[in-house]
């Protein structure tokens, strides 16, 4: 694998994630539901990446991961809480934390830690 590849759902949700997502990261959108031409150019732009979906945790939100889980058996999920009404108005600080857990993102607390024994 050669780093990670985000998806999302659309374009508000891809500004959210990239508050705090390092830009060698891609961050692609289906735009709502993708069709095969949609889905396929996903694949393509996934190829030899760990597939990350992050979705509303609305109907159409599980369609649509759903759908990738089809394309991309071996994606990892992150998920909102419902109460957050949507990836775009989740707290950074939940998503960051979703991401950490995964082991996307670097432990702010262990950087430090390790810096500090220099």
């Amino acid at each position: 694998m050669d780093g990670f590849f985000v998806i999302v759902e659309g374009k508000n949700d891809a500004k959210r994630l990239r508050k705090f997502l390092p830009e060698n990261i891609p961050i692609a959108m289906t735009y709502g539901i993708p069709g095969q031409d949609r889905l396929t150019r996903l694949r393509w732009m996934a190829r030899h990446r760990q597939v990350v979906v992050v979705t509303d945790a609305d109907a159409a939100g599980r369609r649509i991961r759903r759908m990738l889980k089809d394309v991309f058996p071996d994606a990892w999920d992150i998920y909102t809480k419902p109460g957050f009404n949507g990836v775009e108005h989740t707290p950074t600080e939940y998503m960051e934390d979703r991401f950490r857990r995964l082991g996307i993102l670097a432990d702010p607390e262990a950087a430090e830690d390790y810096s500090s024994k220099g």
